[in-house]
């Protein structure tokens, strides 16, 4: 078996977990460009962890400049085995109201601007993505909620728009008669690429607000969304801690396949392909081409 090593991807709050030992800052090198920032390294018990603040220290990228590419195959090429997304969300239920962790388990991609797969041209490829996150991912975060008492639900649609305006209440009101959960900016085409890395995947938004569909709530009040955020930063990072000391020390093998979801994908012929993409691939595709 793979010893595991589990990626997270979240926001400030998350720089200080609870546990967290031998904590250090370590510069990651990706062909596909710059990540958001280097990693930090540590331990919690005795589960290794990589932690990418996929805005940066200090906030630098907005949702659409940060390098996606770049980010998930730089925690693939340090030996990830498991990623979870801690991302902030606006609500489109009365029910969901803002303090709520949501376990996501579907997502609908309305980004125009990104890059999203690490296939193309010289190496075409089409991975599975029907359901999009590991429910072994997302046992593991249910009961790390319900340990930490923290309020939370289990199910939900992520609907990911460009940015890096907030929706208009037209769009708001369109998508929360869609029958979509939470919409934010950050986990497309994030989830797609850590499919085609081969990295089981799972997201937690946290509610911050209703969006403008709400009538005591027509717009979204950023200063309003940051005191949500910092309050909510002890449970995150309780949540995070949690998972993390409980998560078994070899990979487990992901339910759905996510772990091997190149096993058929490539449908390049191996005489057709392209070198130079080639050598970008080989750490998110390496276990495939280097068969045989």
């Amino acid at each position: 078996m793979t010893k595991s090593l589990l990626g997270i991807l979240g926001g400030p709050g998350l720089y200080d977990l609870p546990g967290l030992h031998d904590a250090r800052w370590e510069p990651v090198t990706s062909p596909w460009g710059d990540m958001s920032d280097a990693v930090l390294r540590g331990a919690i018990g005795t589960t290794e962890i990589a932690f990418l603040p996929r805005h940066g220290r200090g906030h630098k990228y907005a949702p659409s400049d940060i390098n996606y590419r770049a980010n998930i195959d730089g925690l693939k090429r340090i030996g990830v085995t498991d990623l979870i997304s801690v991302s902030a969300t606006g609500s489109y239920k009365q029910e969901l109201a803002p303090g709520t962790f949501v376990i996501i388990d579907q997502f609908v991609d309305r980004t125009t601007q990104r890059v999203s797969s690490f296939y193309g041209a010289g190496c075409v490829g089409h991975v599975g993505f029907g359901h999009p996150t590991s429910p072994g991912l997302m046992d593991r975060l249910e009961a790390a909620a319900r340990a930490e008492g923290i309020t939370y639900r289990r199910g939900g649609t992520y609907v990911c728009m460009e940015g890096p305006q907030f929706s208009t209440q037209a769009e708001s009101l369109w998508y929360k008669s869609a029958g979509f959960d939470v919409i934010g900016m950050t986990n497309m085409p994030e989830a797609k690429l850590a499919r085609e890395a081969e990295i089981p995947y799972a997201t937690v938004a946290m509610v911050t607000d209703y969006d403008c569909w709400h009538p005591d709530h027509d717009h979204v009040d950023v200063a309003q969304v940051i005191k949500v955020l910092l309050d909510n930063a002890d449970n995150a990072r309780r949540l995070v801690a949690r998972f993390a000391a409980d998560f078994p020390s070899e990979h487990p093998p992901c339910p759905i396949g996510s772990d091997h979801s190149l096993d058929f994908a490539l449908m390049t012929a191996p005489d057709k392909r392209d070198p130079a993409l080639l050598a970008k691939l080989d750490a998110v595709a390496g276990r495939v081409l280097n068969k045989g």
